[in-house]
């Protein structure tokens, strides 16, 4: 899931009154407020939950039935709830005794709520009622209410701990119970839980209330609903199979009239689930499947059992939609299916392993991705994404994959490159190292043995660990890369003696040039090393290296044989190399799989930021990979080039100098693509010119090709209503972006205007991105003050990490 845009500006505010709340409550009470984890005295069992709902309305009613366990005589409980009206509790024994009760709130920020009795409770099970009424969010958050093409729909957002500010819950994914949910209504409209409908009855007064099957054991945050002018698409049939007897009716649910654009996004979903059920052996484990499509949705998408939500870009698609539109939509569908078994069927007891959830969902859709559409290249975008957490990893503020976790402000910043890039990175190098099929074995076991439960990242561990055979050693060298953080980086170096070729393995921590963090770090890393066998081509040799220092025999190696020290850019970490080493695999760069030129080719921008290679090197291996017959391999320097432009030059005529040399390294290839989109070209085509256009355009702002936008832009702006559909979708916000940049003003009121007309998702997206590329001073504060437009901004917002 997807930060929220605004949650990380309240972070630091939120801590400072939750603790002052707990300091306040806790001088008044010889109890202290439970801000993190709740008390384990108190166990829910199973909820039943009723909710009035009308969208047209501003807020809602509800009453909360809690069926839960006393483990010891109390006279209050611990409960979450956050800006909830409660008009009335009562607890009844399981004899039937009724007591009176008091709901307090003891921190409004933390969401924490007290119970008190009107008398001691003995241990015991227990029926808690509690009916309340609260108004929608306005934050997108809980039980929230939106606008579209002016009529009004009420949906949910649960997740992390939002599903205390929709009802009175305990609000901890530990806490896991069947729910039954019913919906009181307006007659016109739909509504949607996570499982089927098992009835509808019709109320006095335009009112019906529809009744749901009972869910399988979920946390509160799976908890999903959704209340409007929904309008249904129907799906494929998913067959029944050898791990599911029941056939699923997939479904798509969209805004009025919408609906029809999710027949993509459907038509993938069938082989999609078919293949993770193959996987897991171990069939969809809930009793329907819908998709939804959320006009205002502050996630990327959310994987609810039987109800997934997504951004309504990700599922509405048609003829015109951007390439990268709908591969993203396949990737993320796959995501949220994977989760069914990740998060869903298993689900981590605590949000320190928030991790199990989400890097296995990131690791598994590349799996998926790559079995069903090859061509989208999911294994080049796996090694970027890996490039990228790196990155981040690099830095001495960094958090760790397995952070503990403390209070609500700690749970938000799990959500980040580290849980999902890293985590997925570090599954894939510990898969390769145990071979695919005992992975997939361990994954199985963990996943059966745990089912409909909760287990943690040692519950996983122990699982592969049982598969390897390695036992502790395996054991400790996967914990190393969940409990501290940093990436390690390898050097290598080869050496004889006698007849035999060693290479000697170094460790440490790395860290950019001027970084003032200690290198001394300690890993287990499985590593992989391709080398040249002469006149016999490679081989790959792998060591679990767990010392500070290591020596590999290279059976059938020479000195003087090229080699790369992460075979098939399995591993998570970097690698530096002797210079004449180094001038070796440069020169074999051909006899590398795609895979690894692309490792390759970050490992040179790893290297300049770690001050082992000047700037001319970083050109040189450009010159080199610029004309790959991979995109990805032929753009893989942009981000580095551009960060030379902008950081590194310090005078415009070194910029300008840099310019030409980089012009002529990519413009053959986008003259040879052309500026607008043919209607034979594959979808590769499509994205490289997306790519090469943004990086000369806007990262280094090549004139030739600016002066090509604009005359786009000029077409499109003369005319009295703007037809974005008549420009090439991929390059919509690069073209708008240099209009609002170059036209200034004008250009950018014509879009802001524009941007209360238009409502096709990727168009938005589109001016939204070109308004926050102002480059003047006046612009540039209008942008700002956009910001504070809620609907601009959550429109805005791509989940990168889901790409």
């Amino acid at each position: 899931m997807l930060v929220k845009p605004s949650f990380k500006k309240r972070l630091l505010l939120t801590t400072l009154l939750s603790l002052s709340a707990t300091q306040i409550f806790a001088s008044n009470n010889s109890e202290q407020i439970p801000i993190g984890k709740l008390p384990e005295w108190v166990v829910p069992e199973s909820y039943d939950l009723d909710f009035k709902i009308d969208p047209a309305q501003k807020g809602y009613t509800g009453k909360t039935t809690i069926h839960l366990k006393l483990a010891q005589a109390t006279d209050h409980i611990w409960i979450h709830g956050k800006s909830l009206t409660v008009k009335d509790v009562n607890i009844t024994s399981a004899e039937g005794v009724k007591t009176k009760a008091k709901y307090e709130q003891a921190s409004e920020i933390d969401g924490v709520s007290k119970i008190k009795f009107a008398k001691t409770l003995p241990a015991g099970q227990y029926q808690l009622v509690l009916d309340f009424n609260a108004a929608y969010d306005q934050q997108l958050d809980g039980i929230y209410k939106i606008e579209f093409e002016g009529k009004p729909y009420v949906m949910t957002q649960m997740e992390a701990i939002s599903a205390r500010q929709s009802f009175p819950s305990f609000d901890e994914p530990r806490f896991k119970t069947p729910f039954n949910i019913r919906l009181t209504i307006p007659s016109k409209y739909s509504g949607f839980a996570n499982t089927q409908q098992t009835s509808e009855q019709i109320e006095k007064s335009g009112w019906k209330t529809l009744s749901f099957a009972q869910t399988k054991p979920l946390p509160t945050y799976l908890l999903a609903l959704a209340v409007g002018p929904w309008q249904l698409q129907k799906g494929p049939d998913i067959g029944a199979t050898s791990w599911r007897k029941q056939p699923i009716q997939l479904r798509g649910i969209a805004p009025d009239t919408k609906a029809e654009k999710m027949q993509q996004a459907l038509s993938e979903t069938p082989a999609i689930l078919k293949t993770l059920e193959d996987y897991f052996a171990f069939g969809y484990p809930f009793d329907k499947l819908d998709l939804l499509a959320a006009p205002d949705f502050a996630a990327g998408a959310m994987e609810n059992p039987g109800l997934i939500t997504f951004r309504d870009y990700l599922m509405l698609l048609d003829k015109d939609s951007p390439v990268f539109f709908v591969q993203n939509s396949f990737n993320v569908n796959a995501h949220e299916l994977a989760h069914q078994w990740f998060g869903d069927v298993v689900t981590m007891p605590w949000w320190d392993d928030l991790w199990l959830n989400e890097s296995f969902a990131t690791w598994m859709q590349s799996k998926i991705t790559q079995k069903l559409h090859p061509e989208f290249n999911a294994d080049l975008e796996r090694i970027t994404d890996t490039a990228d957490a790196m990155k981040s990893d690099s830095l001495v503020s960094v958090r760790r994959i397995r952070q503990p976790i403390l209070s609500n402000a700690d749970i938000q910043t799990a959500f980040d490159g580290i849980t999902y890039q890293k985590g997925a990175a570090v599954l894939n190098m510990f898969e390769s190292y145990l071979g695919e099929e005992k992975f997939k074995q361990g994954v199985r076991n963990y996943i059966n043995k745990h089912q409909y439960g909760n287990a943690t990242a040692n519950d996983l561990i122990s699982a592969l660990a049982e598969q390897s055979g390695q036992g502790e050693r395996f054991t400790r060298a996967m914990k190393s890369f969940l409990d501290q953080p940093g990436v390690p980086l390898i050097n290598t170096a080869l050496q004889q003696e006698g007849n035999k070729v060693f290479l000697n393995v170094k460790q440490s921590r790395y860290l950019p040039v001027g970084s003032k963090g200690d290198a001394r770090s300690l890993w287990g890393v499985p590593l992989c090393v391709r080398y040249e066998v002469p006149n016999a081509g490679s081989k790959v040799q792998c060591e679990l290296v767990d010392q500070a220092e290591a020596k590999i025999e290279l059976k059938g190696a020479s000195l003087g044989s090229w080699y790369i020290p992460n075979a098939d850019a399995a591993g998570y970490y970097q690698f530096s190399l002797p210079q004449k080493e180094f001038t070796r695999l440069t020169a074999a760069t051909e006899k590398l799989s795609n895979t690894e030129q692309l490792a390759y080719a970050y490992a040179i921008s790893a290297a300049f930021n770690h001050g082992d290679i000047n700037l001319l090197a970083v050109v040189d291996a450009a010159k080199k990979f610029a004309n790959s017959n991979s995109r990805q391999i032929s753009t893989a320097l942009f981000s580095q080039l551009s960060t030379i432009h902008r950081h590194v030059l310090k005078t415009e005529a070194e910029r300008e100098r840099f310019r030409k040399v980089l012009a002529n390294l990519y413009l053959p290839k986008l003259n040879q693509l052309g500026y607008v989109s043919k209607t034979d070209e594959s979808a590769e085509d499509s994205l490289w010119r997306s790519e090469l256009v943004r990086f000369l355009a806007l990262d280094i702002q090549v004139p030739e090709v600016r002066t090509q936008l604009l005359k786009q832009s000029d077409a499109l702006f003369a005319q009295k209503q703007l037809n974005f559909a008549q420009v090439t979708p991929e390059l919509l916000p690069t073209i708008l972006a240099v209009r609002v940049q170059e036209k200034g003003q004008p250009a950018f009121d014509r879009l802001s205007g524009e941007l209360q007309r238009v409502t096709q998702p990727t168009q938005r997206l589109a001016i939204l991105t070109a308004l926050g590329s102002a480059n003047q001073e006046a612009t540039r504060q209008q942008a700002r003050q956009l910001i504070l437009n809620p609907r601009a901004l959550y429109t805005i917002k791509i989940d990168n990490s889901l790409k």
